[in-house]
């Protein structure tokens, strides 16, 4: 029995597909599922139970699994460590983020990370909200960025920071001379929303609902940037990040107002493949986030 063999048994059990397995591992499908029928031979049980939907360990399998993540883990530790012989770190580590984040609030990361291991670079891939996290179950990326983390199979959350939310406007809009904006001053009020699909509108629609209050989205879009310049234009209000809007408001292109209610923050958090072995690169990109979530950030 192979270490390959191990390796794909768990991925099938970690992401619940045999063909999200046979991409992690470069082989078909059916190279899969011959590794598994093998493993079953060899224990004489059924391991996985399969449905139309989904693959799922079975007690025997479960217990397998276990074991099999101990080994592997341990050897991929051996190996990294006889690899990383030099005293320096160094290498790429590839991030996948969503827009608002990756554009906007990683350059304390960028600083944090020159600072401590200049030879570690930090390559960002900017993808929707659910690719990201496909790209970390599948491998293209060592660490995700998402807002508001959901739990899902495969995959490890790690709390990353909270972005303040607001109210922008154009600088002639009369919410621009107010102090603080109430959410129910956003009934009817024409406003550019984030795309049905994005976890920030979603969160901001179960908001509105809770609050009995009707917006008038006259535009939905899916990139931060296209949504900013659309204010811009006197198109409508939005509610975004603070931190997406600091050049224009420096500029006064945009004005940005905090809530009557109080503060509002969306969660931005870190995906880790689970039980995933993070090299001395990767490791040192991780200990960057997690000091540049100790800088408060800026109102």
């Amino acid at each position: 029995m192979q270490l390959e063999s191990l390796k794909m048994f768990c991925d099938v059990v970690e992401t619940g597909s045999f063909s999200r397995a046979a991409q992690l591992n470069h082989v078909t499908q059916s190279a899969v599922s011959q590794q598994i029928r093998a493993l079953e031979n060899r224990y004489e049980q059924k391991l996985l139970s399969r449905s139309a939907r989904q693959v799922t360990p079975t007690p025997a399998g479960e217990r397998l699994f276990r074991g099999c993540k101990e080994i592997l883990a341990r050897f991929a530790e051996v190996e990294q460590e006889i690899r990383e012989q030099a005293t320096e770190v160094q290498g790429a580590t590839t991030v996948s983020t969503i827009y608002s984040v990756g554009l906007h609030e990683l350059n304390v990361v960028q600083k944090q990370l020159l600072k401590t291991h200049p030879k570690v670079n930090m390559r960002l891939n900017y993808r929707r909200n659910d690719q990201v996290y496909d790209d970390v179950i599948l491998g293209a990326a060592e660490i995700g960025i998402v807002a508001y983390p959901q739990p899902r199979a495969g995959v490890d959350i790690l709390p990353f920071r909270d972005d303040k939310l607001a109210v922008v406007c154009a600088p002639n809009h009369s919410f621009a001379s107010k102090a603080k904006v109430s959410l129910t001053a956003l009934s009817g009020v024409p406003f550019i929303a984030f795309d049905r699909e994005a976890p920030t509108r979603k969160a901001l629609d179960r908001l509105f609902r809770e609050k009995n209050i009707d917006i008038n989205p006259v535009m939905e879009m899916d990139n931060v940037e296209t949504i900013k310049r659309a204010v811009e234009m006197g198109l409508g209000v939005a509610i975004l990040p603070m931190a997406t809007a600091h050049a224009e408001i420096k500029n006064s292109s945009l004005v940005a107002k905090p809530f009557a209610e109080g503060p509002v923050s969306r969660p931005i958090g870190l995906l880790i493949r689970k039980g995933k072995y993070l090299d001395r690169a990767s490791a040192a990109v991780l200990e960057a986030f997690k000091q540049a979530a100790l800088i408060p950030q800026d109102d």
